[in-house]
């Protein structure tokens, strides 16, 4: 079976270029080994990026060993749910592309904070 976005819908993809999803494959899909849940589909913004790296969680500067190319606002990349619902308690929460959010989101923020911070 399909996995599901939060819209009860089969999940799409949230990015290729660059490459997310724990399993590098485009999509927030989730398993027994992502003990962070990257499953929130979002594009960075300034405000996130410095956010997170100011939470130890650098995502903008490139890993090569990890082919992580660094990320800059208008990317779109699959977060742990739990530091974007810290992001959006501080006010700062990027937005998030509802139809590649995977469901498992769901127990972390509700849909009514989501839909708030739906990418128009």
């Amino acid at each position: 079976m399909a996995a599901r976005n939060v819209l009860d819908s089969e999940l799409e993809c949230c990015c290729t270029s660059p490459m997310t999803g724990f399993y590098r494959d485009g999509f927030c899909n989730t398993g027994g080994g992502d003990v962070g849940t990257h499953v929130v589909c979002a594009q960075m913004t300034e405000e996130f990026l410095t956010f997170t790296r100011d939470r130890g969680n650098d995502l903008s500067t490139p890993i090569p060993a990890f082919n992580f190319p660094g990320l800059k606002p208008g990317d779109r990349w699959c977060l742990c749910a739990s530091r974007w619902k810290e992001a959006l308690d501080a006010g700062v929460a990027p937005p998030v592309v509802l139809e590649a959010t995977h469901a498992l989101a769901l127990e972390y923020v509700s849909l009514s904070e989501l839909k708030q911070q739906a990418l128009k």
